[in-house]
């Protein structure tokens, strides 16, 4: 007579979420609303909604570059180019229609086709010839600061002009392409319309197809993808490419939002694009870059900068804040990293 046993599922013990846990997961989005009580409080005009589709329409450029910056980091990788590129399209925009008289299409087309070369060039330095990913991209970023004060002799350009031959420049900012960065659509800001498209784009396209995943994998671990199969050269220069060209999609629309051509107009965003990306690691625990984390750190950056700057808070000071905030975000990530890899 043989005997049988029965065992019992053994129940897994419930890990308990810690207060760390519990601020790393959702602290980015509490300090979002806390920020906004703030700032509704000091200034009576900050939750008006005028103000908030200027905050929107604001992070929109922010957010398109920081999505370039996003993906670089999917394939472990970091892209210091994109405020330089984004400064190039601004300047190709501008030139085309101002000095060359061209049509919306062109406009679009040409800084487009101008960002993608950069990326290719920043995959080529990288992939190719190995150079580490932060020094070939800062090299490009200078590079393409270089050409800019070149071509344009450190002058913006904008509608009416004079040129060196004592004419006019014949050209303007035409309604069809400034309606990119100042119009509206059932009421939303066109900007904010572009954005919001494009960040669920490339959330679906990075979490819900095999092309996107391949990303993470690549950065995850390269020899592993390798081994399994995965051309890990192929997508890291894809990394660059779409960062390229998320960068020039932003220079754009800034060049339609500002109406002139500054040769020193993207630089700027650079800073804020790389926090966004860094805070929204932690955004739901993710943990890596990620569409949705990108957006939500935009969002905060672009709170906090309108709410200061509405105190009248001088801009050197806010610079302090933003770097003291991507510092905060920083060690959070790395602080839960470790906690991590130490567990494991």
């Amino acid at each position: 007579m043989s005997a049988e046993y029965v065992t019992e599922p053994v129940a897994k013990p419930k890990r308990k979420i810690s207060v760390f846990d519990f601020f790393y997961k959702y602290g980015t989005v509490l300090m979002i609303f806390v920020i906004m009580i703030i700032f509704s409080i000091a200034t009576p005009n900050f939750l008006t909604g005028e103000n908030i589709s200027d905050i929107l329409r604001s992070i929109s450029i922010v957010t398109l570059i920081a999505l370039g910056v996003t993906i670089s980091l999917t394939v472990n990788g970091l892209d210091l180019s994109v405020g330089s590129t984004a400064g190039l399209a601004t300047i190709l925009s501008a030139s085309m229609l101002v000095l060359h008289r061209q049509e919306i299409a062109v406009a679009i087309i040409v800084p487009i086709i101008a960002s993608l070369l950069i990326g290719l060039v920043n995959a080529f330095l990288v992939v190719k010839v190995k150079i580490p990913d932060i020094l070939a991209t800062l090299s490009m970023m200078f590079i393409v600061q270089g050409i800019l004060l070149t071509y344009t002799k450190g002058s913006a350009i904008y509608t009416n002009m004079p040129l060196p031959s004592g004419e006019r420049a014949p050209g303007i900012f035409i309604p069809s392409f400034l309606a990119l960065g100042q119009g509206h659509f059932l009421g939303i800001p066109v900007p904010v319309i572009i954005m919001l498209l494009t960040v669920l784009l490339v959330h679906i396209v990075f979490f819900y197809t095999k092309f996107g995943r391949f990303f993470y994998v690549t950065g995850g671990n390269i020899e592993a993808a390798r081994l399994s199969g995965v051309p890990v050269n192929r997508y890291r220069m894809y990394a660059y490419m779409f960062s390229g060209l998320l960068a020039g999609i932003g220079g754009v629309v800034l060049a339609a939002r500002i109406g002139v051509g500054e040769v020193n107009a993207g630089s700027p965003f650079l800073m804020d694009a790389v926090a966004a990306t860094y805070i929204g690691f932690s955004v739901f625990g993710a943990g890596k870059p990620n569409v949705f984390g990108t957006l939500i750190g935009s969002i905060l950056i672009g709170v906090l900068l309108n709410g200061l700057t509405m105190l009248n808070v001088p801009y050197y000071m806010q610079d302090i804040i933003k770097g003291a905030v991507l510092a905060g975000a920083l060690a959070l990530t790395y602080y839960r990293s470790k906690q991590t890899s130490t567990a494991v």
